[in-house]
């Protein structure tokens, strides 16, 4: 930003153009221009003094000075609009600019102060109203963006500001008092803000939309000559592009809650919060100057803490809007109760949140995650979030910004990564301040210790501030109380004392107090009685309160709800509590009667929007037994009788019953066996509404009540098998319509693990003798059998341990197929539920005891399944996401991430124990050759066929390093053992080792007279061995660089099928040069046909189903006795490859497609070539003949179909349409089958009637494939053949 300087004898010059951080103070002007305007050329050549224009930027200059402000700005000289990108650049920041001046200038020259009315009095105000200045497009923004605005007539007086003539302002363009007060702009519609423009004009009519930038705070590239109407167009567009971005934050309003909490806790009362101000340590804070970066408000539970920081925020947000809003703040309030805002992820996404809506162009930050499609809800929600809050931060427009977390101590999960983020964004940015409150944990003193600039606020040490507040509060609370239950005088002072007497400077105390004298059962008459009996303290009022539900006439079903709330891992619905909880038919059947329980526990639950929570982390800690106080210990016997694990049966084994009653196949009513998860709509009522959490956790308890002094007993053994023997089908489909399925995959596992036998430790030295595995397996089992009914007071009979080693073996089995069975489907199934029922069953081993057990859940439609392998094999999961080939995969050192890298140009970092993708690295401009993870886990290399080797942060995903220096693609990356080193082999020929630290290439090693496509450290990291392309190894010395030797002496997909004409034989051409005639009944290869000097392309029956004609990459096309497997003709004369054949009708002709973009058609009797065709302009991929014959359908490579007249050869038409190569032609029949089925046009499913109806695993894809009515036949890369038959009912 260039700006204006005067100095003290009125001269003015122009400063350099001035980065953000460095513009001092300054005055704008706002106008309409006019003729002899001063331009920027004007003030570099020095003739702007000869032009009426430079009046203005003198009246400007000389009012700035006046108001103390020696800079000043002038939309017509600070900007050189002959350079394109320094005009867009400006139009994009001009609302800014605007908005951060100290004071705006608005000169109106059409408005004169001297005009009178008939009477002599002033009259300017209807000329101010009619103004040329309201009608222009680019004021708009002039006139919303400056917290000061002061209007001057042509005589250069001031005529008032945008406060005193705020009405006329409205009168004369309609805007919104509350837009010309400073309210936020989100907070009007996007309808609304563009009505603020329509009555307005511009000299360019792009500008109408231009001019709206800063309305809708977003950056545009300008493309004059597009029209007002595309410019509009454009405008909607990046809007949308914010809000759907902001909508995959999908995070909870922290402003609601944060007003919801003040409602809960009474209304937010000053007095309880003004004395904070008036500390040492929040002045410090506040002071602009100082370089504290963080206030630390500590103190006991129920001291008021977040009563404290919601006052807090409300007098920032007083200060901002009084500043003109040139500060951010963003602030959230943790609940470990409440599991939407008791995690760091939630953390992160309200402040980013926040951030977004007050700075919207700090949206760029997520669109970069946005855009890409890479998500912010999965397994990498942390590392991606976190990521997007460092940007903004480290945004050179970030303004200064406030950010507060109450709560720290109620972030429950992943609580030391949000403190060690908030260390490091401390560290990253002056214009950043936090406030953070906690308990005093010495966890998170330890962690907040790191940062230097930072004070403490102790409510222990403000003990009379805080007695004080609480003194406020109670004045407060005994007003209310008398006005509800009309206490007299004493009643009112009575109750006031003896709040005041033992309150102990907490809120929650007298909060709950109040509460209960409140209760509309207790009489006025009671209250002093009632009042009494509540001890301080707050343990001692939970105990006290525990003590009134013992005595109460429904203690043990209070009791059973408190011991469920306290171990649930999230907060339940009234109706999950009914499944949960056991409890008399009459409650069960009424949540209403359950509320009327819940209100009787509260003291410790509350209800909102039918969720139990509980009314504080201290009520919870207290029924944990956590409190210091010795009832907290009773009271966790109290509810936990027979401890946690018995809880835990109940919950898990109600858990269990549910579902089995519940589930049942297609739960939701989809039919659609391709029915995307996305598209599905929960139906109300909802069928799963009360196992939604039973769904998700009911392994979690399964575990909890497992431990050392409560082994596993034989009926729950015995329940789980059933239920997985039943309904484990439908469970996962329920999983996926919760959008839980990777829960319900690391589920399994866990149950995995709650029953293998032993440990793989154990087992090592047992693993080359199978007889002492076997001893060992069932020494185990026996052991674990005798634990398993402990609980019952009796050891088995040797015939019945022998029967329950073999049934708890039969459980193993299943849930070992059940977790195998859940990697192979979890991607499809959580796309499309009912493909648990197609895909997943078909395509499962026909050993697998889930198909087995869910046989008759196949699905009917399907006549003939595809043969498939008998036994899992030792493909645990297929990982999905890449766009194109995979070239590398590399575990991490742990084993808990896999890195792949693809063609696509992309990396992807994969959680192996669920199969999710946790990151999406972009950055290569061409495909990604290899990858690999550094010994410590923390970084990731990679090189690329752009001839880059890229270093990557595996936490955050940033690129750390991108190293040069390869003249051709990079074919391997290897770390050394010690990291320190990373070698890459390349196309050039050469390998160069490189320090990682610096980037620095620190040796090549030369002399392989061949590329190199892998490279190795040894073990100790002194030797590297390299493979080559031309079948030799090379070892070198990595001190020396020298080749210490080199060894020689190392030495191959179905392309095609096509069915028969009767459709009992198919054929496959192949890779391995031959071709296999198949019996499509029993899948026998009936003949193997060799000839063929390379790979088989094509392949095509005669319409007798007598002969076959193959077409090969040897150029030749073979015609072939189908009887015999004799070679009848070999039709050569094509000069390149041949891609595709086919048959005429009548069986006389062939026609071919080849490589050199040519179709040839030949003579089947005499082999002769009739005709060649030529037109395409690639090669042509398939041809088929018209059903009479007369005319020949060719698809090609260069996205074109073209119709051709067999007799004449002429070409009829070239249809074009397709965005990539055309694999496959065919010709409708005369009478199409309605329900005809095929593939779609990305292969992965089969489509029947327009609909997916079955989803084809990666290893089940076709090379190639041919559809006769309702069978298809797939020929797999893999050298897979297979055929299914549908039924005319799907």
């Amino acid at each position: 930003m260039r700006l204006l300087e005067r100095d003290d004898t009125g001269e003015v010059r122009l400063t350099e153009d001035l980065p953000d951080n460095k513009i001092p103070p300054y005055a704008i002007l706002s106008h309409t221009w006019g003729d002899g305007e001063v331009l920027f050329r004007d003030l570099m050549d020095g003739t702007s003094k000869n032009k009426a224009g430079y009046a203005k930027i003198r009246f400007c200059g000389d009012q700035a000075w006046r108001d103390g402000l020696k800079f000043f700005w002038q939309d017509t000289c600070c900007i050189d609009k002959s350079d394109a990108a320094e005009l867009q650049h400006a139009l994009n920041s001009m609302f800014r600019w605007y908005r951060n001046a100290a004071k705006c200038y608005v000169y109106l020259s059409d408005v004169s102060n001297c005009q009178q009315d008939a009477d002599g009095n002033p009259s300017w105000e209807m000329a101010f109203r009619k103004s040329r200045w309201f009608t222009r497009g680019w004021t708009l923004q002039e006139l919303i963006a400056p917290a000061i605005i002061e209007f001057f007539s042509v005589e250069r007086v001031c005529l008032g500001d945008k406060q005193s003539l705020e009405h006329q302002i409205h009168n004369a363009t309609g805007i919104p008092l509350g837009a010309l007060q400073g309210n936020t702009l989100p907070d009007f519609s996007i309808e609304a803000r563009m009505s603020w423009v329509k009555e307005r004009n511009t000299t360019r009519i792009e500008d109408k939309a231009y001019s709206l930038f800063g309305i809708f705070d977003v950056c545009m590239p300008l493309l004059y000559g597009e029209g007002e109407a595309g410019a509009f167009k454009r405008l909607l567009e990046e809007i949308s592009k914010d809000d759907r971005c902001l909508a995959n934050l999908q995070s909870t309003d922290p402003r609601l809650d944060k007003k919801r909490i003040e409602e809960a806790k009474g209304g937010l009362l000053a007095d309880a919060y003004r004395w904070v101000f008036a500390t040492p340590d929040f002045c410090q804070w506040r002071d602009e100057s100082s370089k504290n970066r963080l206030l630390w408000i500590k103190g006991d539970p129920g001291k008021g803490k977040t009563m404290l920081l919601c006052g807090i925020i409300n007098e920032l947000e007083r200060t901002i809007i009084a500043d003109g809003h040139c500060r951010n703040l963003a602030y959230f309030f943790c609940q470990a109760t409440d599991s939407r805002i008791n995690n760091a992820i939630a953390v992160l996404r309200g402040l980013i949140d926040l951030l977004a809506h007050q700075q919207p162009r700090l949206i760029s930050h997520m669109r970069k995650y946005t855009d890409a499609g890479r998500s912010l809800s999965d397994a990498n929600a942390w590392i991606a979030l976190s990521d997007i809050l460092r940007g903004m931060i480290e945004d050179p427009n970030l303004k200064v910004t406030y950010l507060v977390v109450d709560a720290l101590d109620e972030c429950v999960v992943d609580q030391p990564q949000l403190l060690k983020l908030i260390v490091q964004i401390s560290s990253m940015s002056a214009r950043v301040k936090w406030i953070v409150s906690s308990r005093n944990w010495l966890q998170i003193e330890e962690q907040l210790a790191i940062i230097a600039q930072q004070s403490r606020l102790s409510l222990e040490l403000n003990a009379k501030s805080v007695t004080a507040a609480v003194e406020a509060f109670i004045q407060h609370k005994v007003l209310h109380l008398s006005g509800l239950k009309g206490y007299d005088k004493a009643t009112e002072n009575a109750v006031h004392h003896h709040l005041s007497s033992n309150a102990d400077g907490t809120f929650l105390w007298v909060a709950l107090v109040c509460q209960a004298l409140a209760d509309p059962n207790l009489r006025r008459w009671q209250t002093l009685h009632k009042l009494h009996a509540f001890p301080p303290g707050l343990d001692s009022l939970y105990a006290q309160m525990m003590e009134h539900i013992d005595n109460s006439d429904n203690a043990d079903l209070c009791k059973r709800i408190l011991a469920t709330a306290t171990i649930v891992r999230r907060p339940i619905s009234l109706c999950e509590f009914i499944t949960l909880v056991e409890m008399p038919n009459d409650i069960g059947e009424n949540p209403q009667y359950l509320e009327e329980l819940i209100r009787l526990c509260g003291s410790f639950l509350t209800l909102r929007e039918h969720i139990v929570y509980f009314v504080h982390q201290s009520a919870k800690d207290f029924l944990q037994g956590k409190a210091v106080h010795q009832a907290s210990r009773e009271a966790f016997n109290q509810i936990f009788p027979r401890g946690t694990e018995a809880v835990n049966h109940t919950v898990f084994s109600r858990s269990l019953n549910a579902m089995s009653t519940l589930l049942r196949r297609d739960i939701y009513g989809l039919k659609a066996p391709g029915f995307r998860i996305d598209e599905v709509q929960t139906p109300s009522p909802d069928p799963l509404h009360t196992v939604r959490y039973s769904c998700v956790f009911w392994v979690d308890h399964l575990c909890d009540l497992i431990s050392d002094k409560n082994i596993m007993q034989r009926n729950i053994q015995d329940a789980v098998q059933i239920f997985l023997e039943q309904k484990y089908l439908y469970w996962l489909e329920a999983l996926s319509l919760l959008r839980a399925m990777s829960e319900g995959v690391i589920a399994i596992r866990q149950l995995e693990s709650l029953l293998e036998p032993t440990s793989r430790s154990q087992l090592k030295p047992y693993t080359q003798d199978a007889h002492r595995f076997t001893l060992l397996y069932k020494s185990i089992s026996s052991r674990l059998s005798k634990k398993i009914l402990k609980m019952n007071g009796e050891l088995p009979t040797a015939e019945s341990q022998t029967n329950r080693d073999t049934d708890q073996g039969l459980l193993i089995d299943l849930v070992q197929d059940a977790h195998r069975f859940a990697l192979s489907c979890r991607w499809i199934v959580e796309q499309a539920p009912l493909q648990a029922y197609a895909s997943a069953l078909v395509f499962a081993p026909t050993g697998s005891l889930v198909r087995r057990k869910f046989k008759t859940e196949e699905s009917y439609w399907i006549r003939t399944a595809p043969t498939v392998e008998a036994e899992w094999n030792a493909c645990l999961q297929t990982l999905e996401g890449h766009g194109r080939s995979v070239q590398s995969v590399a575990f991490s050192p742990d084993g808990q991430r896999l890195a792949s890298g693809s063609d696509d140009e992309t990396i992807k970092i994969w959680d192996t124990a669920s199969g999710r993708c946790l990151e999406t690295l972009k950055g290569h401009g061409r495909s990604v050759e290899s990858v690999t993870f550094s010994p410590d886990g923390q970084r990731l290399a990679s090189g690329s066929y752009d001839k880059t080797i890229k270093i990557w942060d595996t936490a955050s995903g940033r690129c750390l390093e991108t190293l040069k220096g390869h003249g051709r693609s990079v074919q391997s990356v290897a770390f050394s053992p010690d990291g320190q080193r990373l070698a890459s082999g390349s196309y050039d020929e050469t390998i160069k080792i490189w320090d990682t630290a610096s980037g620095r290439y620190l040796e090549t090693l030369k002399g392989h007279g061949h590329s190199v496509k892998s490279v190795t450290f040894s073990p100790d990291g002194q030797r590297l061995a390299s493979g080559l392309y031309d079948k030799t190894i090379k070892i070198w010395d990595t001190a020396s660089g020298r080749c210490l030797e080199t060894l020689k002496g190392h030495g191959r997909s179905v392309q095609s099928v096509a069915f028969s004409p009767d459709g009992q034989r198919l054929a496959s051409g192949s890779y391995d040069e031959t071709i296999k005639i198949w019996d499509t009944a029993s899948g026998r290869c009936l003949e193997t046909l060799k000839g063929h000097g390379r790979s088989v392309q094509s392949v095509t029956f005669s319409p007798d189903g007598q002969r076959l004609a193959s077409g090969s990459y040897d150029e030749t096309i073979k015609i072939w006795d189908t009887a015999s497997g004799r070679c009848l003709e070999t039709l050569k004369g094509h000069g390149h490859s041949v891609e595709s054949v086919t048959f005429s009708p009548d069986g006389q002709w062939l026609a071919s497609g080849l490589g050199d973009k040519t179709i040839k058609i030949w003579d089947t009797a005499s082999g002769r070539c009739l005709e060649t065709l030529k037109g395409h302009g690639r090669s042509v991929q398939s041809v088929a003949f018209s059903p009479d014959g007369q005319r020949l359908a060719s698809g090609s490579y260069d996205e074109t179909i073209k119709i051709w007249d067999t007799a004449s050869g002429r070409c009829l038409e070239t249809l074009k349409g397709h965005g990539r190569s055309v694999q496959s032609v065919a010709f409708s029949l005369d009478k199409p089958d309605r329900y005809r089925c095929g593939l779609g046009q990305d292969k992965t499913w089969i489509v029947c009637n327009g609909q997916n109806v079955l989803w084809l695993p990666p290893e089940y894809r076709p090379g190639s494939s041919d559809v006769q009515g309702r069978m298809i036949s797939v020929g797999c890369k893999s050298g897979r053949v297979f055929t299914i038959t549908f039924s005319q009912y799907i």
